[in-house]
């Protein structure tokens, strides 16, 4: 799941132009914290720094039942993104 989340991530920032090393700098974080969130490879990572790095891009964190098929929102954003 981390690896999904920081692919995310990785496709925000990119779109945005961004480099990890702004996005670390306006959120007050290192440069290889970015890189380790992007990669799923970070051992702890807080939930209110996942969630500054998420707002920072634009994005949100959706939570719902394991297992449960895509609704018909969720695959037409996957369309879009």
């Amino acid at each position: 799941m981390l690896f999904q989340i920081g692919e995310q991530i990785r496709q925000a920032r990119k779109a945005r132009r961004l480099t990890q090393a702004e996005v670390a700098k306006a959120l007050g974080m290192s440069r290889t914290t970015i890189g380790q969130i992007e990669n799923g490879t970070i051992q702890e990572i807080g939930v209110r720094k996942l969630i500054r790095v998420l707002e920072y891009l634009g994005l949100e964190l959706r939570i719902r039942t394991a297992g449960r098929p895509p609704t018909l929102e969720e695959l037409r954003e996957d369309e879009v993104s």
